[in-house]
């Protein structure tokens, strides 16, 4: 990776249990759009494995992964502090 790549890689905030450390939102890349723990893991290779599992995960859970998520960043007080961090600094 490039020296300017890692430069244009936006700044994000992320929830670990009930702390809240800076992650790094991809702006190229396979995950581009993501929010990944270091700038250097937008272009890595694509774990196979990891990405199946995740699938089977998320289509047996249903809709009941998305009520108990919701549910968090509504009530959590670590998760709306975060949504008051990740707000766009120029409106």
């Amino acid at each position: 990776m490039q020296v300017s790549e890692v430069l244009t890689e936006g700044v994000a905030w992320k929830r670990s249990g009930s702390k809240v450390s800076r992650k790094y939102r991809c702006t190229s890349g396979p995950r581009k759009g993501r929010v990944m723990s270091s700038a250097a893991a937008c272009n890595a290779p694509y774990k196979i494995k990891n990405a199946i599992r995740l699938k089977q995960t998320k289509a047996k859970m249903g809709t009941h992964r998305v009520v108990r998520s919701n549910r968090t960043k509504a009530h959590d007080p670590t998760s709306r502090r975060l949504k008051q961090l990740n707000r766009t600094r120029n409106r």
